[in-house]
């Protein structure tokens, strides 16, 4: 029997259902001799009578591809995928590929079972070997109907909520995996979309494309209508205007419902400052911010519950609604915490000589005053207990005291101004000092003992390490509270209480601290000592602090899903947040725990956001979407590029983003890009040139600030460059145009 050289789709076994989308004027029945067998990619056992799929048939010699549809009883096809070793959760079907190694002259059939990081790239000719645009399309068209059968089974799991969204990224998966790049062209050259742009709706928009090809009718894409039927056999509405306002709608779910023209939302992250500055988060939302991140890493209950009044309560007075987005910690690997110190520096300026160029300037004051006037930029604030001390100083006046290295130092008063109660000095010191809480500070009076004041309250300040490179630092296995730091020459010591660390890094693996800030190697390692050698850090070297990241982006590190520190946590966050950020997802089986763990505590409208940080979280992130989709919950990703870069590489990161940003379109899932956004405006308050392009390809998504000292200037920035395209600031902004003078 002659094989028919045409694309086809037909039915190869007794019961079957039928592919209500792919049907062409042009079909020809195609003749099929022999048993259908499933043939996995990895192993060469047979699997036959799996339903609801379809199977491309690859002709040998001058046979060209050809494409067949089956459905097996869900009786049947249950038993199978259950007793299928290669039918997992962690699989999706995708298009099949050619087997050189069967031996049937008639008929080579094979289908492949690919992972989701498998990089399968067949081209479109390969498809049908059609020479038309038409007849192109359709040979994609029936490709990505393909994608949406080989899935049914996974389609049946997903919330109802969801069957839309899911069915669409099934078919833009299926769309990606083939090379579209000659279709795209000439699809542009008459005018028609070229499928980058259609991830939100690719069926429709396909369709659209074929009809308008087949009428030769600039019909409008807008009145194509779509639809598919779910598993119950409600129908499912596929059409452009449809999916266009179900991913609005998705998005207005989770963050919230923007006000006036605004079309991104801005998220800031709060620490204990929020707390102790009343005016901190008006100003961040009247800049602009709508979403408040908390993470679970630092702090308690009951820092947090203050954290999460302080912002509601001027949202509510403003009329300015805002969402909490609260991180589960996660199983990420960090530094230990090291004891705070209770000291501060006093820096003269100098110039590139060391030259003195100007004395440092301290605000001198009682204990438990006020700030110093608005109009003065002191350096550093000491508040002093002693009033007979403070009364008896003048202006030209000398202090005395000694610093916390024994280094003797003086403090000229260079003016006195009243405050409220008293007055306040404003001194200057030529040297550097360092001075803590009960250092002694010594007036000198003619004819008099001398009057002393002790130096208190001084603020807590965040203990770090400075490593440069060559320096040797020693990474000890410690579950204390807190620890001093101590080094030795170049040898350094932090400690990491998280056991993963230790269990699983080998002599030869590259270490990145702080978000790649700090890369070495590991050079030893034992139960509780992990040796590593600096190879980069800054020219004067840098700090490495508590609870900075660890990442060791080639081991194989085998993380727990949900920690007893999130689980806990989890409880809290459920009755107070409005979403839970879940850290490290790498598999399925994080968000299997996850669902079980919601629906426990019964919570259904709380927001999930997958932090997508790891390899294994981007390679599989089809597969978790669809997989937190089985879910009622809303749903959506962040992009958390920091730790993302050093797992996957910084020259990658650019597509990895884009590739995740498309992904998530195609499925309606919201996108919150995060990590160093205008992080340079946020702590010095001027941006560099390349941040504010970066902040502007927020508008596809929305953003997440970290704290810092001029946040609120950098959300006002922000809000502006992502809302320069409504019609206000279109009209500040005049469009280009020629004129008559040169």
């Amino acid at each position: 029997m002659a094989l028919q050289a045409i694309i086809t789709v037909c039915s190869i076994t007794v019961q079957t259902s039928p592919l209500v989308h792919a049907r062409f004027l042009d079909s020809t029945p195609l003749f099929l001799n022999g048993n259908s067998t499933f043939l996995p990619c990895k192993a060469g056992t047979e699997y036959s009578y799996f339903g609801n799929y379809i199977l491309l048939f690859q002709g040998r010699g001058k046979h060209a591809p050809r494409i067949a549809a089956y459905s097996v009883p869900p009786e049947r096809d249950n038993v199978q995928r259950q007793n299928s070793p290669h039918l997992t959760d962690d699989q999706l079907f995708m298009g099949p590929e050619d087997d050189d190694h069967s031996d049937n002259p008639m008929i080579q059939s094979s289908v492949s079972v690919m992972q989701s990081d498998t990089d399968l790239q067949p081209s479109v000719a390969e498809l049908g070997n059609q020479e038309s645009v038409l007849d192109k399309l359709k040979a994609v068209h029936l490709h990505i109907l393909a994608m949406e059968q080989w899935n049914t089974s996974r389609l049946k799991l997903c919330h109802q909520n969801y069957s839309a969204s899911a069915t669409n990224l099934l078919h833009y998966l299926a769309l990606k995996s083939l090379d579209t790049e000659l279709i795209k062209e000439k699809l542009s050259s008459i005018g028609l979309p070229n499928l980058e742009t259609v991830n939100t709706h690719v069926l429709s928009s396909l369709s659209a494309c074929i009809e308008m090809l087949i009428s030769s009718k600039p019909d409008s894409l807008l009145g194509i209508n779509i639809s598919s039927k779910t598993s119950d056999g409600k129908k499912l509405d596929l059409g452009i205007t449809s999916m266009t306002k179900r991913a609005s709608s998705n998005r207005n779910q989770l963050l919230g419902t923007l006000q006036g023209q605004k079309t991104t939302h801005i998220m800031v992250t709060i620490g204990q400052e929020a707390i102790e500055n009343d005016s901190l988060i008006t100003d961040l939302i009247n800049s602009g911010t709508t979403i408040f991140r908390i993470n679970c890493a630092h702090g308690n209950p009951e820092i947090w519950s203050k954290m999460i009044n302080t912002v509601k309560k001027p949202a509510r007075l403003l009329e300015k609604p805002c969402r909490i987005l609260m991180d589960l910690a996660g199983p990420k690997l960090r530094t230990g915490r090291f004891k705070d110190g209770c000291i501060v520096k006093i820096s003269p300026k100098r110039n590139a000589f060391g030259s003195t160029v100007r004395g440092a300037q301290i605000w001198l004051t009682r204990q438990g005053a006020g700030p110093p006037p608005p109009y003065l930029s002191p350096d550093v604030i000491l508040q002093v207990d002693g009033p007979e001390f403070l009364d008896n100083l003048e202006v030209d006046g000398s202090v005395r005291f000694s610093d916390t290295r024994g280094k003797r130092r003086n403090l000229t008063i260079l003016r006195k101004h009243p405050i409220f109660p008293g007055a306040g000095f404003m001194a200057e010191c030529e040297s550097t000092a360092y001075v803590e809480s009960g250092t002694v500070l010594s007036l000198k009076k003619k004819g008099r003992k001398s009057l002393v004041g002790l130096v208190v309250d001084i603020p807590r300040a965040e203990q770090f390490v400075r490593l440069r490179d060559g320096d040797l630092l020693t990474i000890c296995r410690d579950s204390s509270d807190e620890h001093d730091t101590s080094a030795t020459g170049s040898h350094k010591i932090i400690t990491c209480p998280s056991g993963y660390l230790f269990d699983s890094v080998k002599p030869g693996d590259p270490i990145a601290f702080d978000d790649g800030k700090i890369w070495g190697v590991v050079k030893g390692t034992s139960i509780s000592e992990v040796i590593v050698a600096i190879t980069h850090a800054g020219l004067k070297g840098t700090k490495l602090g508590s609870e900075k990241s660890i990442n060791i982006p080639e081991s194989e590190i085998r993380y727990e899903g949900l920690t007893l520190k999130d689980l806990m946590d989890l409880d809290f966050v459920a009755a107070h947040a409005d979403m839970v950020g879940v850290s490290f997802i790498r598999d399925v089986n994080d968000i299997v725990i996850l669902r079980r763990e919601l629906e426990k505590r019964k919570v259904s409208k709380l927001g999930v956001v997958l932090k997508i940080e790891t390899r294994g979280g981007f390679e599989k992130l089809p597969l978790l979407v669809l997989e937190a989709m089985r879910s009622s919950n809303l749903l959506g990703v962040m992009i958390a590029r920091g730790d993302l870069a050093v797992e996957c590489g910084w020259e990658k990161l650019a597509d990895i983003q884009d590739e995740i940003i498309s992904i998530c379109s195609a499925a309606h899932v919201p996108v919150i890009l995060a990590t160093q956004f205008l992080e340079t405006l946020v702590k010095t308050g001027v941006p560099s040139r390349a941040e504010i392009t970066d902040a502007a390809n927020g508008r596809r998504t929305s953003v997440m600030l970290n704290k810092g000292k001029h946040v609120v200037k950098a959300v006002s920035t922000l809000d502006t460059i992502l809302n320069s395209q409504s019609a206000k600031a279109k009209a500040e902004l005049k469009p280009l145009i020629l004129t008559s003078r040169v």
